[in-house]
Formats: C-alpha cells, sequence, structure tokens
C-alpha cells in the first residue's frame, strides 16, 4: 500500500474521480433547485426551433425538385414524332443524355420518368423503356400500376406528391422507399408529362430529426392535406385534423389524449408540417421526489465506483508508462504519460513530413512517366492511377511551363536550393489557381497542371500566368532570367499529358525570337515561312574568315541575325541559321596547330548556348564569339597569305567560281607573275592545272552519285559551257564524261 502511495497513481485516479463526482452533484443539484416544471417549456421551446429548420430544410428539398421540373421542361423536345409516326430515337437519346446530367446535381431524386400523351414511351436517367414495363417491373407498387400512372398523367391535374411507398425491382427484388412527384398540365410549360421519384431515405438523411424530442414523429401533408409522409405508421390523423383546422393561422397546437400534436404551414408551398411529441410531465411531485434520491444514490454509487474504478484503472496506467518507456522514472504517472505522449507526437510529426517527402516524390515519378508516351504494365498503370486524382481536380486543364536560366557566370554558383525553389514556385502559382500541381522536371524547368472548368476560362488564367512570370523577373533579377510557356486546353486525361508536354517542347521550338514578352502561348503561335539567308553574304563570310577581315564578318553575321529577326521567324529557324554560320566559321579553324579537343569544346559551348537561348541577342553574342576564338586561331598577317595550306583551302571552297589568276592575285594582295611562279614552285604544276584537277574532282562525284545532266555539271564545278567541261575532262581522264559515267555505274 505504501509503495502504491509513493507512486502516487492510484490516488491521482481516485481524486480525479472524485472531481468527477463533485462537479456532477453540482450541476445535479442546479437541476433539483430549478423548478422541473419550466424544463418541458424549454425543451419545447427548442423542439420548435428544431421543426422550423427541418421544415426550411424540406422546402429546400423541394425546391431543388421544382428546379429539376423547369430545367426539364426547358429542354427541347418538339418534332420526336416523325412523319411515320415513329419517334426519332437520336432525339431521344439526346433529350436523356441532358436529363441524366441535370439529375445528377440533385442527390434526393431517385429517377425521373418522361412520357407524351400519343405514346408509351418513357425515357428515363437509365435509358429509355415502356411505362407498362416501367411501372409493372422496375417501379412495382401495391397500390398503383402501369394504368393509373398513365391515366393519371395523361388527366389535367395539379402538381402532385404521392406518398411514400415501397417500390419494388422485381428483377432484382430490391424495394426502394420513394415518393413520386408528378407535375401539373392545367399550365403547360411543354409536351412532357414528368414524374419525379424522390428517394425518401436519402431525403430524410439530410435532415436531422434525432434533433427532435425523444419520442417525437413528424407527418407531412400536402396542401390538399394529403399525408405523403410520415415517421409513424398507422397514426390516425382524421379527429386531430378536425379540430385543428378551425384555426387559420400558420402554426397552432392541439393537445389529444397524452400527446401535443403542433402544426406548421409551410410558407413555400403550403405544405402541413405535423410535430406529435409527448405532453407536459405528470406527477411533478413525485418526480421531483425521485430526483431527491437520485441525486443522493447517485453521489453514494459514484463513491463507490470511484474507489473501484481507481483500483482497475492503476494497472492500465502503469502499462501505458511501461509502454512509453517511462518505468524506470520515479515520480507522477500521468506527467510521465504526459511526456510520453510529447515524444510520441514528435516523432509521428518528423514520420509524417518523411510521408510526405516520399508521396511526393512518387507524386512527381508518376508524373514524369506520364510524360513519356510510353505503354506501362498494368501493374504499373493500377499504381499509377491511385494519384489521377490529385493531377485532375477540374474537367480540363493546361500545362504551363517555367523555364529558369542563371543571369550570369556568378549566378550560376547562386546559393539557391532546388526543393526550396520548387516549393516558392508551387506556392506563388497556388496562390493565383484554385486547382494546380507544380513539379521539378529537368535542370532549372518546371511544369504545372492548371486545372479548368471551362476552355473559356483559359484567357484569363494565361493572364494571371503572364504577370507571374513578370513578376519573378522582377524577383528574381540578380539571379535568375525567367521565362513562361502555356500549351492548348486539354480534356483531364492522363494520357493527353503527354500531348499537352509536347505541345509545351514545341512552343519552345517555335516561339518568336523577338518577342515583346517572357511568356509563349502556343496558341498565338503562327508558322513564319520566309527566313533571311542571303548566300551571297555567306559566301562573303567565308572570304571575309579566310582573309582574316573578322570586323566585316561580325557585321555580316550581324545583318543576318537581324533582318531575321524582324521577320519575326521562330527560335529554331534562327538556331538553324546560327548553326550553318557556325560550322562555316568552324572550316577556318581546321589547322594542324588547333587542338581538336578545344574545337569539340568550342563547339558543344555554342549548341548548349544557342539551344537554350531565349532571345535572338544571346544566338548572335554566342555566334560573334566563336568568330573570334576562331579568328585568334589563325595568322592573319598579309604576309602569311602566300602559303600552301589558305591557297588550297580556297580553291577548294570557290572552285565552281571564275578563279582566274588576277582575281587570286588580288586576294593573296600580290601580282599575278607572282602567284604565278609562287604556286608552281609551291604545288609543282601550275595553278590551271591544278584548279582544273580539283574541279573535275567534283565532277567525278557528281556523275558517280547524281543524275545531274553533263551541261549542269559542267556549271557546278565553274566551266562556262559544256564542250569546255567535255574537253577537259576527256583530256585530264582518258574519256568523255558520259563514257566515265555509264562505266562507273557498270
Amino acid at each position: 500500500m505504501n509503495r502504491l502511495i509513493a507512486n502516487r497513481g492510484l490516488l491521482q485516479i481516485f481524486f480525479a474521480l472524485q472531481l468527477v463526482v463533485g462537479i456532477m452533484f453540482i450541476f445535479n443539484y442546479i437541476v433539483y433547485k430549478n423548478s422541473i416544471t419550466g424544463i418541458y417549456d424549454k425543451v419545447s421551446e427548442n423542439n420548435r426551433m428544431v421543426i422550423r429548420n427541418i421544415i426550411q430544410s424540406f422546402d429546400t428539398s423541394f425546391s431543388s425538385v421544382n428546379n429539376l421540373i423547369f430545367n426539364i421542361h426547358a429542354l427541347p423536345s418538339d418534332r420526336m414524332l416523325m412523319e411515320n409516326g415513329m419517334l426519332d430515337m437520336e432525339k431521344v437519346i439526346s433529350l436523356q443524355d441532358s436529363v441524366s446530367s441535370i439529375v445528377s446535381n440533385v442527390d434526393i431524386v431517385e429517377d425521373v420518368v418522361i412520357s407524351f400523351d400519343n405514346h408509351d414511351l418513357a425515357i428515363t436517367t437509365r435509358g429509355t423503356s415502356n411505362l407498362d414495363a416501367l411501372f409493372d417491373r422496375r417501379y412495382k407498387s401495391q397500390k398503383f400500376n402501369s394504368m393509373f400512372w398513365k391515366t393519371f398523367t395523361r388527366s389535367e391535374h395539379e402538381l402532385t406528391i404521392f406518398p411514400a411507398e415501397v417500390y419494388a425491382d422485381q428483377s432484382s427484388g430490391y424495394g426502394r422507399n420513394l415518393m413520386i412527384a408528378v407535375d401539373g398540365n392545367k399550365v403547360r410549360m411543354s409536351n412532357k408529362n414528368l414524374m419525379v421519384l424522390i428517394n425518401v431515405n436519402r431525403l430524410l438523411k439530410g435532415i436531422d430529426l434525432n434533433s427532435m424530442i425523444p419520442g417525437a414523429s413528424l407527418i407531412v401533408l400536402d396542401a390538399n392535406r394529403n399525408v405523403i409522409l410520415s415517421t409513424e405508421k398507422d397514426l390516425d390523423l382524421v379527429g386531430i385534423l378536425n379540430d385543428v383546422y378551425f384555426n387559420p393561422s400558420q402554426e397552432a397546437s392541439l393537445t389529444h389524449d397524452d400527446f401535443e400534436y403542433n402544426f406548421y404551414k409551410s410558407d413555400y408551398n403550403g405544405f402541413i408540417y405535423i410535430n406529435k411529441l409527448p405532453y407536459k410531465f405528470q406527477n411533478i411531485d413525485s418526480v421531483t421526489n425521485a430526483n431527491t434520491w437520485i441525486m443522493y444514490g447517485a453521489i453514494a454509487l459514484n463513491v463507490i465506483l470511484s474507489v473501484l474504478l481507481s483500483i482497475y484503472l492503476y494497472r492500465p496506467v502503469k502499462n501505458i508508462v511501461q509502454l512509453l518507456g517511462g518505468s524506470s522514472l520515479k515520480g507522477n504517472d500521468f506527467v510521465k504519460i504526459q511526456s510520453g505522449i510529447i515524444k510520441v507526437q514528435r516523432e509521428n510529426e518528423s514520420l509524417k513530413k518523411q510521408m510526405d517527402l516520399v508521396d511526393e516524390d512518387i507524386r512527381r515519378g508518376v508524373f514524369l512517366q506520364t510524360l513519356d508516351g510510353h505503354h506501362h504494365s498494368r501493374e504499373q498503370e493500377m499504381q499509377m492511377q491511385k494519384h489521377y486524382t490529385h493531377f485532375f481536380q477540374c474537367r480540363h486543364f493546361m500545362m504551363a511551363a517555367v523555364y529558369l536560366q542563371p543571369a550570369g557566370k556568378g549566378a550560376a554558383q547562386a546559393d539557391f536550393v532546388l526543393e526550396e525553389l520548387t516549393a516558392q514556385i508551387r506556392s506563388s502559382l497556388q496562390d493565383r489557381y484554385e486547382h494546380v500541381v507544380v513539379y521539378h522536371v529537368e535542370e532549372l524547368r518546371f511544369l504545372a497542371l492548371i486545372g479548368l472548368d471551362q476552355p473559356s476560362d483559359r484567357k484569363q488564367l494565361v493572364r494571371k500566368f503572364e504577370d507571374y512570370i513578370r513578376l519573378c523577373n522582377q524577383e528574381y533579377t540578380d539571379m535568375f532570367t525567367v521565362w513562361g510557356c502555356v500549351s492548348r486546353t486539354y480534356e483531364s486525361k492522363i494520357s493527353n499529358c503527354c500531348e499537352a508536354y509536347r505541345n509545351i517542347k514545341d512552343g519552345r521550338l517555335y516561339r518568336n525570337v523577338n518577342a515583346d514578352t517572357d511568356m509563349v502561348d502556343t496558341e498565338q503561335i503562327r508558322y513564319v515561312p520566309d527566313i533571311y539567308y542571303p548566300l551571297q553574304k555567306i559566301e562573303k563570310l567565308s572570304n571575309c574568315m579566310l582573309s582574316g577581315k573578322v570586323d566585316e564578318g561580325l557585321q555580316i553575321v550581324s545583318d543576318i541575325v537581324q533582318q531575321n529577326a524582324d521577320l519575326h521567324i521562330h527560335h529554331h529557324q534562327m538556331v538553324h541559321i546560327a548553326k550553318s554560320m557556325f560550322f562555316l566559321v568552324m572550316k577556318q579553324a581546321d589547322s594542324p596547330s588547333v587542338d581538336r579537343n578545344e574545337l569539340f569544346q568550342l563547339e558543344s559551348d555554342f549548341i548548349r548556348k544557342v539551344d537554350q537561348a531565349y532571345t535572338y541577342e544571346e544566338i548572335q553574342k554566342a555566334l560573334m564569339e566563336v568568330m573570334r576564338v576562331v579568328a585568334n586561331t589563325r595568322n592573319h598577317d598579309p604576309r602569311s597569305k602566300l602559303n600552301p595550306a589558305f591557297i588550297s583551302q580556297y580553291i577548294e571552297l570557290h572552285y565552281m567560281e571564275n578563279l582566274y589568276l588576277d582575281h587570286m592575285a588580288e586576294v593573296l594582295d600580290t601580282s599575278s607573275k607572282y602567284f604565278s611562279n609562287y604556286f608552281k614552285k609551291t604545288f609543282g604544276v601550275n595553278y590551271v592545272e591544278y584548279l582544273n584537277k580539283v574541279r573535275l574532282s567534283h565532277a567525278r562525284e557528281y556523275l558517280r552519285n547524281t543524275d545531274l545532266s553533263i551541261a549542269e555539271i559542267g556549271e557546278k564545278t565553274g566551266y562556262s559551257n559544256s564542250s569546255t567541261f567535255t574537253t577537259t575532262f576527256k583530256k585530264y581522264s582518258g574519256v568523255s564524261p558520259s563514257e566515265y559515267r555509264k562505266a562507273s555505274g557498270k
């Protein structure tokens, strides 16, 4: 016993229970001291408030049914009957689809039946049927058959709600508790006869009947005083209704036998709601005395129960302390439990964070798998489908891309964490859009799926995204250059993610290089068929690089790039032009003195820069940097032009032109006689013979590999006419061009 007292666990439980007993005694005494006769009035008043709320809930439900009836009448249904007396099933199916879409928004409606006066066809949300088959098989009633419904719907009547009854489905044996609302036809809105089947269980599920006084029941009467719903079976209201309807007010009360009947009238549709509840407590004095004995007896029993529970709960408390790792510590057991619970909560929070990270990684992996466009195994598809609802919460979506480029060499080493950057982008977009998911794809590229309820919302959402890109450029001005791209609108299917991603990549390629915005809208992209690529200037660029006129070559590049920018060509077109000029320039760097690894690195850096460039100025800058590097690899001293490598390379590039001796002397800044003597001394043959050999070498390639005519080949290889070409070819080859082509063909 001393050990138990030392641990204080038993005493803590006992006194805690005694505190509960004391509080119960105080409240019970307050109840005892107050007049018990007033309790009923308070309970009744609270019950009236509950009934008013219930009536309001019923009015809301009936209002939904009326709105549904109005919307269905508004659906087109004319000309369904063709000239041959048959129904146009295409229009019937269209009407059925429209009704199903409308009814899906009203939970309490089990089904809607549409019929016409001159035909037995019944159109429901589940399809079409015959009226006889519908009400004699699917909705079979003990009171009403199909003949009754056909006769009633085709006769003149007002809106009528038939009382709740079980309607059985003979095929499944399943019964439904339904009320049937038949729309009135005295003033017809359309040629349809409408019957709305209201599911009573769903109706009552949305109405809190449990808040009424225990033992109370609710009866609903229509405006003609017919009972349409009752929570109590076998209720006789004939005498009660005769007594109460002398009072024309909306609320009335009537005491009959041991019950009180409260009558309420709905302002919406005039329905009568009767709340039956037990009448005032009888024998108040005996109840008061009994309450006194109950109070004292409860106190005595609570003390005994406290002792027993203290002993009974002591061991579980010790076990809890041991489970929480506090068995070896002395002191207050409940303090140990509290500290143990706090420790477990911290561990759970840490575990939850880890699980959130794992879930996020899994969803990102699933998202990236949807972009590859490949087929996956069925097991993989099943695992992926668990996360589809996270991606799509609207009927349509558009994909948006955010691209970040370091603002400079220093910015490339900027101190940022990729996960934090992703979280910032996700948070900013979630502030602007109701439904959006964001994932990092690769490098500094991010993709977002933005949900749209309607395709017409796209314009507004694109404008928000453009504002976001502009704000990012202001916020990250020292670190990154930010630009974005948005795809077209797609239906929310996982198979459309790959198509949207392809649309984003096309947007990157086909974007305008001279755009005045940092965002690309793929729907605004138009094909540009014209590009500026002047062959004469390109040839002049080659000559400038050969002759060392770098500044003139840079001006040519600047003019070509600017002209294309003014034409608003696409990015990939500008990249193609830049790469073609790059490889033309790189031919001038092919020298034995140049390290091939350096040339490879130069090419790799250039291609990366132009592919990642957003503006045409970046492409132009990268190309000009290459030209300067190539120019530095060559010795452009005028005295160095008279060297075999330069002369042979120039002839190889310009053999198809009129390379007269005077022209070569002009290119090399020397005289014709000096160049002729130098050439023969250096190459061992005279200049004309060397030029003919180069030209005929290319002519043989044309003869072997093309179908060009002899005259065309002569023109392409620098000969003014076909006879000169044929004579020269036969002189050096021993056969005519046509004979050479036949021999090579064999």
